[in-house]
């Protein structure tokens, strides 16, 4: 059973998602402040976090940045009442899989969730890996691992979508639009830079201590994978 961490400081919210996970299948865990809840998103056994912004003691922005930085790979959905492009991009910048914004429909946050542990469920045994490859560089679909010249790369869930992005359209080059809107389902705001930062994250582990570089600006259009 998949268990969720809720850190929201409205009870009836909190213990509102609580009920309702609990009757889709899930265990679930509440806290209703920020301090003891990245202490307890840090602790095993934690599958998902549900991260409210406006949290006591230390706010949602902050127990995702330190969050993200322990653990890497937990996914986390971001709930707020603020729903401006910006406080969006923030939330998905420091590393959040998903932003809901208050008042939504349950069923739109369960298929959230559901989506979230699609996305980084690992296959422990695979019959068929669907493999990847460009240089030296190789991204495995289905266990979701990456090398480059055969070294090991850890890569968060959104880094890995935005990769696997890239790679299944090497050689084409993609807008800012085209990854904002498939990577993170998000309406594109020219004005906002979460695609540059996470291009640059992706640069860091997959191309600066590594030959040939791999990922390629293309100014006034957008980026491609491809070796030159």
């Amino acid at each position: 059973m998949k268990k969720i961490l809720i850190i929201e400081d409205d009870r009836r919210i909190a213990q509102n998602i609580s009920r309702g996970l609990r009757e889709e299948g899930y265990a679930t865990e509440v806290v209703y402040e920020g301090l003891n809840g990245r202490q307890m998103a840090l602790q095993p056994g934690i599958d998902l976090l549900i991260l409210d912004i406006n949290l006591p003691g230390l706010n949602g922005f902050e127990v995702c940045r330190s969050v993200r930085a322990e653990k890497p790979q937990l996914p986390v959905i971001m709930l707020s009442a603020l729903g401006e492009v910006e406080d969006k991009v923030e939330g998905l910048t420091l590393g959040a899989d998903d932003y809901l914004v208050k008042p939504f429909d349950f069923r739109e946050l369960v298929a959230r969730v559901a989506a979230c542990f699609r996305r980084t469920t690992l296959t422990t045994d695979p019959v068929d890996d669907e493999v990847w490859t460009i240089a030296n560089l190789t991204i495995n679909l289905t266990t979701k691992e990456v090398r480059r010249d055969k070294v090991a790369i850890d890569l968060t869930a959104r880094e890995f979508a935005l990769l696997e992005y890239l790679m299944r359209n090497q050689g084409r080059v993609l807008s800012k639009m085209d990854i904002a809107e498939t990577v993170w389902h998000l309406h594109f705001d020219p004005g906002t830079n979460v695609v540059e930062v996470y291009i640059n994250y992706l640069r860091k582990k997959i191309d600066r201590d590594f030959i040939p570089k791999l990922i390629h600006t293309r100014p006034g259009m957008g980026y491609v994978l491809k070796e030159e």
